[in-house]
């Protein structure tokens, strides 16, 4: 019994202990590229995260359990032209609350960077804000003008002077063009192979037009766009991952649309995700990766092997590179989306090993439109506008991160 009791006091002790030391401890907040970066001393649990909006005005709040602030300091002084506000609060005794007060909404896609599992980047609105100014009321001074009269008296009469009015100056953010930088467009599938089909719909076509349309928003902002098939034919994988080095392409972007087998939930499942390469356990994305693998390793060589990935996967910068382009895309890609169009779901930036963005040596990332095995989606995919409306936000995704890397790196 002693021997029992004992156990079961040191199974509460280390439980008490595991919990405690559970804690994270947030020990810097900064502004650093448009975003709010919060950098804890360990490792946090990023799915417990709570995240929801507030209205009137307009707040984005975050909770992070199990954290507490290092102490009063901490993110006191944050301030940025794109929030009225950034607040940093221990809001209960293990919940640390981050408030950005934005006036409007955004699409706000936090993310836990690559090979950092301390650090928690929270991306700020694209939109600067318009300060909030108190107006004092001052008496003005009138003016004394004097008229000469034909007597010896001098008539005064007073005027009030006005002020012009100050014009008024436009804090939207404005991107620099493209300079002539190429893109790679890949367009999946393509001939034999026609990817997923939905409702006598066929992916190989439905990503194709989403490309073009892509190709011309591209362009209008100055880029240079080469697509690797413009027609209905089946390119290898070497083809396809080998164009981007070769042509010099600053960025990588294969275009995809998703499917559910047959089931209770084809009908159902929907939203748009990106993804960019690396090795996961997550069983989804290990679903997706093999569906849209299965094709493309079709003749793809003896040479190819897991060790191509894995060699890709240690590849640290490109890695890092292709999450942050994933991330512009994918929150620019909801937000046009959005504006027009209500329930577009979005199924987050992901991570996956897809053998078409192994090849390429610089940023790249493979976009699944939506899943055309759901009719409602279905619809909305192959309808003129609203891949007009996709094809502008992935356009504004791919300026916003070449226009933030231009100003860490040099191209």
């Amino acid at each position: 019994m002693k021997r029992a009791a004992l156990l079961w006091l040191l199974l509460v002790c280390s439980s008490t202990l595991m919990f405690a030391s559970a804690v994270a401890i947030l020990e810097k907040a900064e502004i650093k590229k448009n975003e709010l970066r919060l950098h804890f001393n360990k490792a946090y649990n990023k799915g417990k995260i709570h995240h929801f909006t507030l209205k009137h005005p307009h707040r984005e709040v975050f909770d992070i359990p199990q954290a507490r602030v290092k102490n009063r300091y901490v993110g006191q002084q944050l301030h940025s032209s794109h929030c009225h506000s950034i607040r940093v609060s221990q809001y209960k005794p293990n919940t640390v609350r981050i408030v950005l007060e934005t006036g409007k909404g955004y699409s706000c896609m936090p993310y836990r960077p690559i090979l950092s599992y301390k650090s928690y980047h929270i991306p700020l609105p694209p939109f600067k804000v318009k300060k909030k100014q108190t107006v004092k009321h001052q008496r003005v001074k009138p003016k004394v003008i004097v008229h000469k009269t034909s007597g010896p008296k001098k008539k005064a009469v007073h005027q009030h002077q006005h002020k012009p009015k100050a014009k008024l100056i436009n804090t939207s953010k404005s991107y620099r063009r493209g300079s002539g930088e190429l893109i790679v467009i890949d367009p999946g599938h393509g001939g034999h192979d026609t990817g997923a089909i939905g409702g006598g719909k066929r992916e190989k076509d439905l990503v194709l037009q989403i490309a073009k349309r892509l190709e011309r928003q591209l362009k209008k902002r100055g880029y240079r766009v080469y697509m690797t098939r413009r027609s209905d034919v089946f390119l290898k994988l070497p083809q396809r991952t080998k164009i981007a080095d070769r042509k010099d392409a600053k960025v990588f972007i294969s275009i995809h649309a998703n499917s559910l087998p047959k089931g209770s939930r084809r009908n159902k499942v929907q939203g748009i995700e990106t993804y960019f390469l690396q090795t996961t356990r997550d069983a989804k994305s290990q679903r997706i990766a093999a569906r849209e693998n299965k094709a493309v390793l079709k003749g793809a060589g003896s040479n190819l092997s897991k060790k191509v990935i894995v060699d890709a996967v240690l590849n640290g910068p490109k890695i890092i590179e292709s999450n942050k382009l994933a991330i512009d895309v994918q929150r620019y890609m909801l937000g046009s989306l959005r504006k027009h169009y209500r329930g577009v779901r979005d199924m987050g930036v992901r991570s996956a090993p897809f053998w078409v963005l192994v090849g390429a040596s610089r940023p790249s990332i493979l976009i699944e439109t939506g899943y055309i095995s759901n009719p409602r989606e279905r619809k909305r995919l192959f309808n003129s506008k609203y891949q007009e409306r996709m094809a502008e936000g992935i356009a504004k995704g791919v300026q916003s991160y070449l226009n933030n890397r231009k100003k860490e790196i040099e191209f």
